[in-house]
């Protein structure tokens, strides 16, 4: 987060946040934005994002994860507008899979654009600028709660538990060939 800006308290944070939210779903566009979003789920291949999820199911999780993700980038909004667009101060912690699922409204632009001009909002995201460092009792996590109450620890997990997870996770990859977390492998195509 930007060191000059003082941040809004997470109270004033959490109105503004619920109010973006509602507007977001209320726009005409959202069902399209939603579709599309979910969609993109084909192409979810992430290997460190949403797998930190215990017992990761697309088909279950892609719909929480949504809400989710439309919080966060609702909380970041509400952020930015509040410091007077600090982009950086905007880009408050978030857990890695809510984070990956922001990427996924991310890539429907035009779409995600379109609601957001018409909301009258800015939406955040910067990937190196991005902090995914979230922790209960933080900044974002207590802006969520005034908004929401406590948010759904499958999701939010701390920077600290996911990267127990990955731990783990590094080890059944590196066994099945697949290094540095699904960056490279040593697996071979040749025909048989």
């Amino acid at each position: 987060m930007s060191n000059t800006t003082t941040l809004p308290a997470s109270e004033v944070v959490a109105g503004r946040a619920v109010e973006i939210l509602a507007a977001i779903e209320a726009d005409p566009e959202f069902p399209a934005f939603e579709a599309a979003t979910l969609q993109y789920s084909e192409d979810w291949q992430c290997f460190t994002g949403f797998p930190t999820i215990e017992r990761w199911n697309l088909d279950a999780d892609k719909g929480p994860l949504l809400r989710e993700g439309l919080r966060a980038l609702a909380l970041k909004a509400a952020v930015y507008e509040l410091t007077g667009g600090d982009e950086k101060a905007a880009e408050v912690s978030l857990a890695v899979p809510v984070d990956e699922m922001t990427h996924a409204m991310i890539a429907q632009p035009q779409l995600l654009a379109r609601i957001a001009a018409r909301v009258g909002v800015q939406i955040i995201h910067q990937t190196d600028q991005e902090h995914t460092d979230y922790t209960t009792g933080d900044y974002t996590h207590a802006a969520y709660t005034a908004a929401w109450g406590e948010p759904p620890t499958r999701y939010w997990l701390t920077r600290t538990e996911v990267d127990r997870r990955l731990g783990i996770l590094a080890i059944k990859y590196t066994s099945i060939g697949m290094g540095r977390s699904g960056r490279e492998h040593s697996i071979t195509f040749a025909a048989a």
